[in-house]
């Protein structure tokens, strides 16, 4: 997808539609790399010296901690390329507890656990990822605030992790630097113009030019320079970064703002914590990005318990369901 062809609001669209519109081009992509790098040529040498073509098995994925999934649908996409069937108990976007059934995986046995590892690396950092957002969302209920993602995602998987955080009730900043003007001190100041305010002006008429923009905003540090931004006139920004004010000075800034330019949002961004994004809420700014719902978060705890029909019993019409022992994850290492 061409960065002109991005719609403006991914925000308003259903999860499924996210994903398929967003996400699914990127995930094929990631699965290709994720089994090159796992199988390399020579294939899953371990299992093929223990298990023949007719031994076939089932797996049921369950969650072995309390959070959020994400990446349901990437795990589907690896079943597809390994021929195996696999059953969605549970979609993107649910909160899971202990010991709840993900999905079911049938198939070949070679096939199964050649793949096993792969399904459960994009399942569990994705989770990871939308079970801190929605940690975050609990943590600002009742105030005005959205948390919203930042760029700071693994190389390679944006949009799987962006995906990931709308699966935990976060919002969606931009994609990249093609579909959002965002305005740093690094930008502006060696940008010529005689104010911040102007050089503000001239950069976001710019931007708006070259392309199709989800919005345009400005970085500040200090209320001086959002006193500079709010003189401007509606139409040329839709918001502005406060950028590691404590909340004190947040409230004011939203106090100054509401006064001067109703139509401004404002995001608040740095030292955004578990413990401290309620009293950043508080201070009534109208979005908070955190950039550890994607560098920061840790994977969730999701296992593979696996459950082998040999194929001699099948010649007997007898079926041998055994779960193995694990590790912490519930896959072999």
């Amino acid at each position: 997808m061409s960065p002109a062809a991005y719609p403006t609001d991914w925000n308003a669209m259903s999860l499924p539609a996210l994903f398929d519109a967003l996400c699914r081009a990127d995930a094929e992509d990631a699965v290709t790399r994720a089994l090159r790098e796992d199988l390399g040529d020579a294939g899953d040498i371990t299992s093929a010296a223990c298990f023949g073509p007719n031994d076939r098995g089932r797996a049921k994925i369950v969650s072995r901690a309390d959070g959020v999934l994400a990446g349901i649908r990437v795990a589907e996409i690896v079943a597809a390329r390994a021929g195996l069937s696999l059953r969605v108990h549970v979609e993107d976007g649910a909160r899971v507890g202990r010991g709840t059934p993900i999905a079911t995986v049938e198939g070949p046995l070679l096939a199964l656990l050649s793949h096993e590892r792969t399904m459960l690396n994009f399942l569990t950092l994705l989770s990871g990822n939308a079970t801190l957002a929605a940690q975050f969302i609990d943590a600002v209920r009742g105030t005005r605030a959205a948390i919203s993602d930042t760029r700071k995602t693994t190389p390679g998987l944006r949009t799987l992790q962006k995906y990931a955080t709308r699966c935990g009730g976060a919002t969606l900043h931009r994609i990249g630097l093609f579909d959002a003007a965002l305005f740093k001190d690094n930008h502006l100041g060696a940008f010529g113009g005689d104010s911040l305010a102007a050089r503000a002006r001239e950069a976001a008429i710019r931007a708006r030019s070259a392309a199709p923009l989800a919005f345009v905003e400005c970085e500040v540090d200090t209320l001086a320079q959002l006193d500079e931004i709010l003189s401007l006139e509606q139409g040329i920004l839709d918001m502005v970064l406060l950028d590691n004010m404590d909340p004190g000075t947040l409230g004011e800034a939203v106090r100054r703002r509401d006064t001067r330019a109703p139509w401004i949002k404002l995001e608040a961004s740095g030292g955004v914590r578990l413990d401290t994004v309620r009293r950043i809420a508080a201070s009534g700014v109208d979005r908070i990005s955190v950039g550890a719902l994607t560098h920061s978060a840790s994977a969730l705890d999701l296992g593979l318990d696996l459950m082998i029909d040999h194929a001699s019993d099948h010649a007997s019409d007898h079926t041998t369901d055994r779960t193995t022992d694990r590790t912490t994850d519930g896959a072999p290492r």
